[in-house]
Protein backbone atom coordinates (compact mmCIF):
# COMPACT_ATOMS: atom_id res chain seq x y z
CA UNK A 1 0.00 0.00 0.00
CA UNK A 2 1.25 3.46 -0.82
CA UNK A 3 2.01 5.86 2.00
CA UNK A 4 2.03 9.40 0.72
CA UNK A 5 4.31 12.20 1.84
CA UNK A 6 4.57 15.66 0.34
CA UNK A 7 6.90 18.59 -0.14
CA UNK A 8 5.85 22.14 -0.99
CA UNK A 9 8.02 24.79 -2.50
CA UNK A 10 8.76 27.17 -5.33
CA UNK A 11 9.78 25.63 -8.64
CA UNK A 12 13.35 26.76 -9.35
CA UNK A 13 14.15 24.53 -12.32
CA UNK A 14 12.51 22.18 -14.81
CA UNK A 15 14.75 20.29 -17.21
CA UNK A 16 14.81 17.10 -19.26
CA UNK A 17 15.81 14.05 -17.24
CA UNK A 18 17.40 11.13 -19.05
CA UNK A 19 16.54 7.75 -17.53
CA UNK A 20 17.66 5.42 -20.31
CA UNK A 21 19.63 5.22 -23.53
CA UNK A 22 16.34 4.37 -25.26
CA UNK A 23 15.76 7.32 -27.62
CA UNK A 24 12.01 6.75 -27.45
CA UNK A 25 12.09 7.92 -23.80
CA UNK A 26 14.11 11.09 -24.48
CA UNK A 27 12.13 14.12 -23.37
CA UNK A 28 9.45 12.03 -21.62
CA UNK A 29 10.87 12.58 -18.13
CA UNK A 30 11.55 15.90 -16.40
CA UNK A 31 13.48 16.87 -13.28
CA UNK A 32 11.72 19.56 -11.22
CA UNK A 33 13.57 21.29 -8.36
CA UNK A 34 11.64 22.85 -5.49
CA UNK A 35 12.91 25.31 -2.89
CA UNK A 36 11.01 25.06 0.40
CA UNK A 37 10.23 28.02 2.66
CA UNK A 38 12.91 26.78 5.09
CA UNK A 39 15.56 26.80 2.35
CA UNK A 40 15.53 23.04 1.79
CA UNK A 41 15.73 21.71 -1.75
CA UNK A 42 14.16 18.60 -3.25
CA UNK A 43 14.09 17.21 -6.78
CA UNK A 44 11.09 15.42 -8.25
CA UNK A 45 11.33 13.12 -11.24
CA UNK A 46 8.25 13.79 -13.36
CA UNK A 47 7.25 10.81 -15.49
CA UNK A 48 4.51 10.40 -18.09
CA UNK A 49 2.34 8.84 -15.34
CA UNK A 50 2.71 11.72 -12.86
CA UNK A 51 -0.77 13.11 -12.19
CA UNK A 52 -1.11 16.90 -12.38
CA UNK A 53 -4.29 18.06 -10.60
CA UNK A 54 -6.56 19.87 -13.08
CA UNK A 55 -3.96 19.19 -15.81
CA UNK A 56 -2.14 22.44 -14.98
CA UNK A 57 1.12 23.41 -16.65
CA UNK A 58 3.79 24.21 -14.09
CA UNK A 59 6.50 26.81 -14.71
CA UNK A 60 9.54 28.12 -12.85
CA UNK A 61 8.32 30.42 -10.05
CA UNK A 62 5.10 28.50 -9.36
CA UNK A 63 4.44 27.21 -5.85
CA UNK A 64 3.55 23.52 -5.96
CA UNK A 65 3.20 20.49 -3.74
CA UNK A 66 4.60 17.18 -4.89
CA UNK A 67 3.40 13.87 -3.45
CA UNK A 68 5.50 10.72 -3.42
CA UNK A 69 5.41 7.22 -1.93
CA UNK A 70 7.66 6.99 1.14
CA UNK A 71 7.85 3.20 0.74
CA UNK A 72 9.74 3.44 -2.57
CA UNK A 73 13.53 3.19 -2.23
CA UNK A 74 15.46 6.33 -3.18
CA UNK A 75 19.07 6.96 -4.09
CA UNK A 76 21.13 8.66 -1.40
CA UNK A 77 22.08 11.95 -3.02
CA UNK A 78 21.73 15.61 -2.19
CA UNK A 79 19.35 17.15 -2.86
CA UNK A 80 16.97 14.24 -2.31
CA UNK A 81 15.25 12.99 -5.44
CA UNK A 82 11.81 11.37 -5.41
CA UNK A 83 9.50 9.96 -8.07
CA UNK A 84 6.55 12.39 -8.16
CA UNK A 85 3.19 10.62 -8.17
CA UNK A 86 1.08 13.79 -7.97
CA UNK A 87 1.82 17.48 -8.51
CA UNK A 88 -0.60 20.15 -7.28
CA UNK A 89 -0.20 23.83 -8.15
CA UNK A 90 -0.98 25.59 -4.89
CA UNK A 91 -4.15 27.70 -4.82
CA UNK A 92 -5.21 29.89 -1.87
CA UNK A 93 -8.87 28.98 -2.44
CA UNK A 94 -8.52 25.22 -2.10
CA UNK A 95 -6.92 22.63 0.14
CA UNK A 96 -5.69 19.25 -1.02
CA UNK A 97 -5.20 16.03 0.94
CA UNK A 98 -3.73 12.85 -0.51
CA UNK A 99 -4.13 9.91 1.82
CA UNK A 100 -5.83 6.59 2.48
CA UNK A 101 -9.42 7.09 3.69
CA UNK A 102 -11.03 4.27 5.71
CA UNK A 103 -14.61 2.95 5.71
CA UNK A 104 -15.73 6.05 7.66
CA UNK A 105 -13.93 8.29 5.13
CA UNK A 106 -11.40 9.39 7.76
CA UNK A 107 -7.81 9.90 6.61
CA UNK A 108 -5.11 7.54 7.90
CA UNK A 109 -3.64 10.31 10.06
CA UNK A 110 -7.07 10.95 11.62
CA UNK A 111 -7.02 14.63 10.64
CA UNK A 112 -9.80 14.82 8.02
CA UNK A 113 -13.25 13.28 7.64
CA UNK A 114 -15.17 13.56 4.38
CA UNK A 115 -18.87 14.29 4.27
CA UNK A 116 -20.03 13.45 0.77
CA UNK A 117 -22.90 15.22 -0.90
CA UNK A 118 -24.81 13.90 -3.92
CA UNK A 119 -23.08 16.67 -5.90
CA UNK A 120 -19.50 15.73 -4.97
CA UNK A 121 -17.78 14.60 -8.17
CA UNK A 122 -15.89 11.35 -7.61
CA UNK A 123 -13.56 10.74 -10.53
CA UNK A 124 -10.73 8.55 -11.76
CA UNK A 125 -7.41 10.14 -12.69
CA UNK A 126 -8.54 10.25 -16.33
CA UNK A 127 -11.58 12.38 -15.31
CA UNK A 128 -14.05 9.53 -15.85
CA UNK A 129 -16.72 8.98 -13.17
CA UNK A 130 -15.93 6.53 -10.38
CA UNK A 131 -19.14 4.64 -9.61
CA UNK A 132 -18.27 2.72 -6.44
CA UNK A 133 -17.75 3.93 -2.88
CA UNK A 134 -14.54 5.90 -2.35
CA UNK A 135 -14.14 4.35 1.13
CA UNK A 136 -11.08 2.21 1.89
CA UNK A 137 -9.04 3.75 -0.91
CA UNK A 138 -6.24 6.19 -1.60
CA UNK A 139 -7.85 9.49 -2.53
CA UNK A 140 -6.85 12.95 -3.67
CA UNK A 141 -9.37 15.26 -2.03
CA UNK A 142 -9.88 18.89 -3.08
CA UNK A 143 -11.81 20.91 -0.52
CA UNK A 144 -12.37 24.41 0.86
CA UNK A 145 -13.25 25.10 4.45
CA UNK A 146 -13.25 22.49 7.20
CA UNK A 147 -14.48 22.43 10.77
CA UNK A 148 -12.08 22.94 13.69
CA UNK A 149 -13.05 19.58 15.20
CA UNK A 150 -10.74 16.59 15.36
CA UNK A 151 -10.94 15.15 12.84
CA UNK A 152 -11.78 18.22 10.80
CA UNK A 153 -14.83 17.64 8.62
CA UNK A 154 -15.41 18.91 5.12
CA UNK A 155 -17.58 18.41 2.08
CA UNK A 156 -15.08 18.05 -0.79
CA UNK A 157 -15.23 20.01 -4.02
CA UNK A 158 -13.89 16.96 -5.83
CA UNK A 159 -12.44 13.51 -5.10
CA UNK A 160 -9.94 11.74 -7.35
CA UNK A 161 -9.68 7.99 -6.70
CA UNK A 162 -6.06 6.84 -6.98
CA UNK A 163 -6.42 3.32 -8.37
Amino acid sequence: MKKYASFSGTVTMIQDHFVSSDEELNGCFKLMSLLGEDGSIINFVISPTTYFLDRVVVSVGDIVTGYYDVNVPVILIYPPQYQALIIVKNNPYQNVKVDYFNSQLVSSDGQLRLNLSPYTPILLQNDQPFTLSPANRNLLVVYGTATFSIPAQTTPYKIIVLC
